[in-house]
């Protein structure tokens, strides 16, 4: 969320007046908590969490590439959306999901999704507490990547990823489902996202700082 957006947050504990909801991006009136239930998951289940807190401090400081955060964005019933933000670089990726997000099906689809990643950006997964993370351990595996888990109702612990979420609700506003959306537009959709300058990068593209960043680790190949 902006400056801009956190200073509307001022009246009544939270709740904006109705004439300054347009000026924020994602709409909304209200701050929404978060860690309720997704389809009658329930929370604090996951076995073996590595919580936040045992994080290297390489990932808080951005310095490092190859650090993920990631949420399920959600439509309506039993249908979402996953949504991965690379920290450096707020480089996104969405990826399609069957209808019920099961943990076994979340994890194979993410794990094919990072498949697609340069091995120097596949480092760690911020993850929230919902049971779609449950093979966590098992997606580390098929992945490389650690998870590291967010404690309860803090999203802005996953700040970059939460941020991401609001500009989608403009493609896919709450209430409408995300069942049936192929990959390929989900691809459209974030080469999009990753096509708009960001102040926060020198107002360059999050494609563009990949990019840049992949060129500036790639082996030079000899010329003998």
């Amino acid at each position: 969320m902006s400056r801009d957006d956190r200073s509307l947050y001022v009246q009544s504990r939270g709740t904006l007046k109705r004439e300054l909801t347009a000026h924020l991006r994602g709409g909304r009136t209200k701050r929404q908590a978060r860690g309720s239930s997704r389809s009658g998951q329930g929370r604090g289940q996951i076995k073996d969490k590595v919580m936040i807190s045992q994080r290297p401090p390489e990932v808080e400081d951005r310095a490092v590439a190859g650090h993920w955060e990631g949420d399920l964005l959600m439509g309506n019933k039993t249908s979402a959306i996953a949504t991965l933000v690379e920290r450096q670089t707020r480089y996104t990726q969405l990826v399609a999901l069957p209808a019920g997000f099961r943990a076994e099906l979340v994890r194979e689809a993410l794990a094919q999704s990072i498949a697609t990643l340069p091995e120097q950006l596949r480092r760690s997964l911020t993850w929230d507490q919902g049971l779609e993370m449950a093979q966590h351990k098992q997606f580390t595996i098929d992945s490389g990547l650690l998870v590291y888990f967010c404690d309860p109702r803090s999203p802005w612990q996953r700040g970059s990823n939460e941020h991401t979420n609001g500009l989608l609700r403009q493609y896919f506003p709450k209430g409408t489902t995300l069942k049936g959306i192929s990959q390929a537009a989900l691809d459209d959709v974030a080469a999009e996202l990753n096509g708009r300058p960001r102040k926060t990068l020198g107002f360059m593209t999050p494609a563009e700082k990949l990019r840049e960043l992949i060129d500036a680790t790639a082996t030079p190949t000899s010329d003998h």
